[in-house]
């Protein structure tokens, strides 16, 4: 049909941009509701006739933002294959279509995501030059369309390309005063520190959110969620010790699935295995990596956290005895045990002739002489006041005390 109509389109002379518009929007709608398998010839037939330079711009970019928005009614397949046809037939013209191509762009990511192909809609996104473009995008475009990439690019589990894309972001969120898209910028921004291990800032972040007015309740309860999560595979520390206060005061997180572990957590129990099974079932995919050991992420929290609880019990303790308690070997708790203490995670030091670690052991001749030098500065200080508001009683006593000796 558009094949043999070419010519006349082409030929069309004498008529107003409203009346091309209208000749070409009539021929497109009388395309799109064929029924048969024509349709998708037909329209890459349209395609190939609007990229004519013998058409005018202002007609086909009119008619190639008609035939975008009704792909969308078409199904997935022929409107992902008009898309693409689309876009590789634009492609050597980007530069006069570029509210078309971002449109095709939007589109095809979309359906891509629908099919479960984040990576692909992903780089379908980034292929919008949104900094180097001869257009001007607003600014909260820009924002919403690299928070998109950056989340499509997470769902694949790649955050150091969602990372990439979200520090575009940064100085465009500042600037943004859409509290949706701020939200949903914290939200990526939590996502990435929880994808590269980087927990009680991920944790932080989740609380944060779980916090927000603005979201509903399920949004929040997720949020909360994985902030516990998050808490529970951070290193032990007092950072961590900080968070599990907060979330342990916070009413809503006895709801929550994971809070038997939290509680034995900010109350410094020992937490048994079973309990660890329980909650590894709940955590995400990337949450269950393994570390260079071999152990994962939340066998390594765990141990660390029921060393922290054995030295609430013990003076000191023999690392295969630790190892036997931890069902780890001895040189796993000792390599576990001095990383906690080299990094002032937990007071203690280690015995290695003897294969001990002693916990909690303080120096005690230097705390007190700190103490009693601050004792001898305050009295010099009493004295010097007497001296100065009584000098004849001063004088007194001090011969007095002279004597007696």
């Amino acid at each position: 049909m558009i094949k043999n109509a070419a010519p006349n389109f082409l030929n069309l002379k004498g008529l107003s941009h409203k009346e091309l518009i209208d000749k070409y929007k009539n021929l497109l709608e009388q395309v799109i509701v064929i029924r048969s398998e024509e349709r998708s010839d037909e329209l890459k037939c349209l395609i190939d006739l609007l990229i004519n330079e013998n058409v005018g711009l202002v007609v086909s970019r009119q008619i190639f933002s008609d035939l975008c928005s009704m792909l969308s009614s078409l199904p997935r397949n022929e409107s992902k294959h008009i898309a693409n046809y689309a876009l590789a037939k634009i492609q050597p013209r980007n530069i006069s279509f570029e509210d078309q191509v971002t449109a095709f762009r939007q589109l095809l990511a979309e359906i891509y995501e629908c099919e479960g192909d984040c990576k692909q809609a992903a780089n379908i996104l980034s292929g919008i030059p949104l900094e180097t473009s001869q257009k001007q995008y607003q600014n909260d475009f820009k924002l919403k369309t690299y928070i998109k990439i950056a989340e499509l690019f997470l769902n694949e589990g790649d955050s150091a390309q969602a990372e990439i894309n979200l520090s575009r972001a940064a100085t465009l969120e500042k600037d943004s005063k859409d509290q949706s898209l701020q939200i949903k910028y914290r939200a990526a921004q939590a996502r990435i520190w929880d994808f590269k291990r980087k927990f009680v800032e991920a944790a932080s972040k989740y609380y944060e959110l779980s916090l927000n007015s603005r979201l509903d309740e399920t949004e929040k309860k997720h949020a909360l969620n994985n902030a516990l999560n998050c808490t529970v595979l951070a290193p032990a520390g007092k950072q961590r010790s900080r968070l599990l206060a907060t979330l342990f005061k916070d009413e809503r997180c006895q709801k929550l699935p994971a809070f038997s572990i939290l509680e034995k957590m900010y109350l410094e129990r020992i937490i048994r295995t079973d309990q660890v099974k329980e909650f590894e079932a709940i955590l995400q995919p990337h949450q269950k990596a393994t570390t260079a050991d071999g152990s994962t992420l939340l066998d390594r929290a765990v141990i660390e956290h029921n060393l922290l609880a054995v030295s609430k019990l013990y003076n000191n303790i023999r690392f295969d005895e630790l190892g036997n308690l931890f069902d780890i070997s001895a040189q796993k708790a000792e390599k576990i045990a001095s990383q906690m203490i080299s990094e002032e995670r937990m007071n203690g030091y280690i015995d290695q002739i003897g294969s001990i670690v002693h916990f909690g052991v303080t120096q005690c001749l230097p705390t007190w002489n700190k103490q009693m030098q601050n004792l001898c500065t305050q009295v010099n200080f009493v004295i010097e006041k007497i001296q100065q508001n009584e000098p004849e009683w001063s004088r007194v006593a001090l011969a007095t005390q002279i004597n007696s000796n």
